[in-house]
């Protein structure tokens, strides 16, 4: 079985990833790992991305492509895949299907977490963790009981990520609905797509998933 994870920054795709991940036995696969296991292992096309990610540049479409088919290439896995931030256009996804198809495989489901805009700035500017154990709060959803102390470890030293902040997310949102939320119509002309209500606790999303995939905890 492979899937596909679709759904903006901040709904929660590694997090259900790793759970589908555990639950079926399938394997995730991050574009982003990918490029940093083929730049790391010096393949002739990590040595390509490289040059971009080096300079902070996006790394281009041909090069994430065969990135991806270079790693699905020689993956073992006998139950299957979960492709999370890949594919993220239109002609990666075409591409993809080209390649599944000469290789003999498919996507049996396209998992679409779906989010408001405005929940998820608030989800990702709002956060922060502290420096000691690494505790993620939120400034909307989860503060310390004590204001300025760590619940976990009592520590008042904390951190934010400089990319999180409301006008970073927005963009990041517009580059989303731009580039890759088109895909949900894509493959829902191929009857592959179900929503799941990403807004739900984390363990209603993982039962929503459970039961379109036939199994549940």
């Amino acid at each position: 079985m492979n899937l596909i994870l679709l759904g903006p920054p901040g709904a929660g795709k590694g997090t259900q990833a790793k759970l589908i991940e555990d639950r079926f036995g399938l394997k995730q696969l991050s574009s982003g790992d990918m490029l940093r296991s083929a730049v790391e292992m010096q393949t002739p096309v990590g040595q390509k991305a490289k040059s971009y990610m080096d300079q902070g540049a996006l790394v281009p479409d041909d090069i994430v492509v065969d990135v991806v088919f270079e790693h699905l290439a020689g993956f073992k896995g006998a139950t299957g895949f979960i492709l999370d931030g890949f594919p993220r256009t239109a002609d990666q996804a075409a591409a993809l299907d080209r390649w599944l198809s000469e290789h003999q495989s498919l996507i049996d489901h396209v998992i679409v977490i779906a989010v408001p805009d405005d929940l998820l700035v608030k989800r990702i500017s709002g956060r922060f963790s502290c420096v000691n154990c690494g505790q993620v709060y939120n400034d909307y959803f989860k503060l310390p009981s004590v204001e300025g102390v760590c619940d976990n470890c009592g520590s008042k030293e904390f951190k934010r990520r400089k990319d999180d902040n409301p006008e970073t997310v927005k963009h990041r949102l517009t580059v989303y609905h731009g580039d890759t939320a088109p895909l949900i119509g894509y493959y829902a002309g191929q009857g592959k797509v179900t929503s799941i209500d990403g807004n739900a606790p984390i363990e209603q999303v993982t039962g929503q998933i459970d039961a379109l995939l036939g199994t549940t905890v």
